[in-house]
């Protein structure tokens, strides 16, 4: 082998390296999660599992009392719900594990929030949807089931409202 072989051979390497890397990187995150079979509880008592929404959109927003940004956004959450739910969007909002349930009841009430409303009293609903810590967190699931956007603090809503109508019209 030559000297300008040589020259050329790792650097091709190198490259087909990288893109092999990229593929791999872009077929992982390009494939939609599903979400977890879990129930929520809600605080008037009821149960609702992860398999009666299937077939519908549904937006699972993990939220607290006390958390500034959470209370900012949700008369935007509400008017969300108000303006999808006829279009048949599920909504669940759930109070973190360290949120006090009497401040949650108290804020459901005054606020007359119109979508369920549950309690991770344990935390398991954060860790089942991937260790959620950081309030809000937003996920939209599709009809089959699959995490179609996960929104980390307040979403930018008019994405959010394409993307509903997107996922509610198909």
């Amino acid at each position: 082998m030559t000297t300008s072989q040589r020259t050329w051979i790792k650097p091709a390497a190198i490259g087909a390296a990288v893109l092999a890397l990229a593929g791999i990187g872009y077929a992982t995150f390009s494939q939609q999660q599903q979400a977890p079979d879990v129930t929520f509880i809600t605080i008037a008592g009821q149960k609702i599992s992860s398999q009666e929404l299937r077939g519908k959109v549904v937006m699972v927003n993990f939220w607290a009392t006390s958390c500034a940004t959470c209370v900012k956004e949700m008369p935007q959450m509400v008017e969300t719900y108000n303006k999808f739910k006829q279009d048949g969007l599920e909504f669940v909002a759930v109070a973190m594990s360290y949120d006090r349930p009497d401040y949650v009841l108290n804020y459901t009430e005054t606020r007359k929030l119109p979508f369920k409303v549950a309690l991770d009293s344990g935390g398991d609903l954060a860790k089942q949807f991937g260790d959620v810590n950081m309030t809000p967190t937003t996920f939209v699931i599709g009809k089959d089931g699959k995490i179609l956007k996960r929104y980390l603090g307040e979403p930018d809503f008019a994405s959010l409202h394409a993307l509903l109508q997107k996922s509610l019209k198909s």
